[in-house]
């Protein structure tokens, strides 16, 4: 029997300070069984290598001990001699794994790296346990077992051990403000959020079940074989919506996918769906899984995935990322960002290839994709770089166009858009008579949207179908002295301060009136609003510059000053109330004047 103080070099005790500081508790299991698996790839190495004979099976076995206040994890992996329990535990040095990959690197084969490190990690198992004892027998000929324990203090014990079989159990002594791990549904919420696709099939037990002869045989609660480690030629279309389905639990088909499956100049392989997601992008949840070695890392790493990437769904797998990583250095890594450049360059190239090589079937997506496409273009000067000439806008008649189509190649132009399609439809009849064009640009994103176009492409203007009239003005000479009164008969009986009115002949004569909102203060508006609440009162700095536009080429225009005083006055309010309507409802108490008037105005046909 050997006993002794575990000794730490201090340059090796801050990972694992900094695991016990940033990451969650349960992620002891993660990492333990994680060690597991890397001890069976070890083992399949040595076995490729001649070294020692393979075995038919591998598996890693957790067991739940509620009565004795155990959790057991148990694998057929190399084990160790008590001298490599010495080394690689009690010494806490990490170099044993470079030892070993070193000897048995093989770089053309991914599949089998290894998951972590030796020792790497084995200490998280005391943030949940008042001591820890493991049991291994080594795979070498005439080894002998060896068992060390230790009570979370920085003594331990090793001494002979009882195991027959190679492979190493770890033994957790559960602390008692932690006994939710000693739960059989706990234990498996943990191992399916971190080990769903480990390499090697993990097995669940618990002491208290209840055995029958005719039991069914236990399976693995992992799937060793997931579909982002196939090749791409392999996997039908129904196997990336069933995946789907079943990682993410969304039952509606996915649009499309990316399957990435690169080996130079990194290892990185995963799949990215393209939810719907036609809703106003603060309301999108995407959710998309990192994994190392099909072990699982986190949800939505930004560092790694560019962050307008996270509206998608799916899984990527780096396995040359550690398990366990500052933020700080992934910030600053020079890798990391290659990898995130490439992402970013695989989904603009696949949008690109649809729009290019299926423009029906990329037509059909874009309302569901074009929140996510516009938001990564805002954030990503590159992705806008490869995506720009697939952007497509949808115009009055339900065309999908482009902006060369909109702007007839002109370098300079401006383009009208239509915000609401119900509340312009006076404005858009108006347009269409003229065979003008305006696309739709319905959602919040688009505001940010357009501000980013302009600057990128400052020749070109975007003005909402209701800020200009330059378009469907009559040029002809209009009646000054005529115009003059209609304005000063207009100001006098409306009465609102800071309203602007002009007189304009349109070439729509049914139309006596329309509203116009100016471009920049709307924008400005709706841009401090989609900010959230603090930044509302902002928005009211910006004050609407409404413009009453008079058509002076309407006959109820051309007619107004033969009528009497009382009729003049009621048509006016109307001719203002009718052209605030087909701008946007009007509120309930200026609504019971339009009707109280619709009403009077009635009487007077009688």
């Amino acid at each position: 029997m050997a006993k002794g103080n575990i000794s730490v070099d201090s340059e090796n005790l801050f990972p694992i300070i900094k695991k016990w500081l940033y990451s969650d508790k349960d992620i002891f299991l993660r990492e333990l069984v994680s060690n597991g698996c890397d001890a069976i790839t070890k083992f399949k190495k040595i076995a490729l290598a001649g070294e020692a004979e393979a075995d038919e099976s591998y598996k890693i076995t957790v067991t739940v001990d509620k009565a004795a206040k155990q959790l057991i994890i148990s694998d057929n992996g190399i084990g160790m001699t008590a001298e490599e329990i010495d080394k690689y535990i009690n010494q806490i040095a990490f170099s044993g794994a470079t030892e070993f990959l070193e000897k048995y690197k093989d770089e053309n084969d991914h599949n089998s790296q290894i998951i972590g490190h030796f020792g790497l990690g084995f200490y998280s198992a005391f943030m949940v346990s008042e001591s820890v004892e493991i049991d291994s027998l080594s795979y070498l000929d005439g080894a002998t077992a060896a068992k060390w324990v230790c009570d979370g203090s920085m003594e331990f014990e090793l001494t002979d051990g009882s195991r027959t079989e190679r492979g190493t159990t770890i033994t957790l002594n559960i602390a008692e403000d932690s006994t939710e791990f000693l739960e059989e549904f706990k234990i498996r919420e943990i191992l399916n959020k971190y080990c769903s696709f480990l390499p090697v099939e993990v097995y669940l037990e618990s002491t208290g079940e209840k055995k029958d002869d005719d039991a069914v045989e236990p399976k693995p609660i992992n799937e060793t074989d997931p579909l982002w480690m196939k090749k791409p030629s392999d996997c039908k279309d129904e196997d990336y919506k069933e995946f789907y389905r079943t990682v993410f639990m969304d039952f509606n088909e996915p649009l499309f996918w990316i399957h990435l499956n690169v080996d130079y100049p990194f290892n990185l392989k995963g799949i990215l769906y393209f939810p719907k997601i036609n809703h106003e992008f603060a309301g999108i949840e995407g959710q998309i899984k990192l994994f190392n070695n099909q072990v699982f890392v986190a949800d939505n790493v930004k560092e790694v995935i560019p962050e307008f990437l996270m509206l998608l769904k799916g899984v990527i797998d780096c396995p040359d990322l550690p398990l366990n990583v500052s933020r700080s250095f992934l910030q600053n890594d020079g890798y990391v960002k290659k990898i995130s450049n490439h992402i970013t360059r695989k989904v603009a190239d696949k949008l690109v290839s649809l729009h290019d090589q299926d423009p029906e079937s990329y037509a059909k997506y874009w309302e569901d994709i074009n929140v996510f496409v516009k938001y990564g273009c805002v954030r990503d000067d590159k992705f806008y770089d490869r995506v720009k000439d697939a952007i497509i806008y949808k115009d009055i008649d339900g065309k999908y166009v482009t902006i060369n189509e909109l702007t007839d190649g002109k370098e300079k132009a401006d383009i009208y858009y239509i915000s609401d399609a119900r509340g312009q439809s006076q404005y858009i009849n108006m347009f269409r008579e003229q065979g003008l064009n305006a696309v739709e640009l319905p959602t919040m994103m688009d505001t940010h949207f357009i501000s980013f176009l302009e600057m990128k492409n400052p020749d070109i203007k975007f003005r909402r179908i209701d800020s200009a009239i330059s378009d469907i003005a009559d040029e002809s000479q209009n009646d000054e002295a005529a115009d003059k009164a209609l304005t000063d008969a207009f100001t006098a009986e409306l009465g609102e301060e800071g309203l602007k009115i002009e007189v304009q002949r349109l070439k729509n004569t049914s139309v006596p009136a329309v509203i116009l909102l100016g471009e920049e203060s709307r924008r400005m508006q709706e841009m401090y609003r989609s900010y959230g609440q603090q930044f509302a009162g902002m928005a009211d700095m910006f004050k609407d510059e409404f413009t009453l536009v008079i058509n002076s080429a309407n006959q109820l225009i051309q007619k107004l000053p033969s009528l009497d005083e009382d009729s003049r006055k009621l048509a006016i309010n109307h001719i203002y109330d009718l052209a605030k309507i087909s701008h946007s409802p009007l509120d309930a108490e200026h609504m019971s004047r339009f009707i109280a008037r619709s009403n009077e105005l009635l009487e007077k046909l009688l």
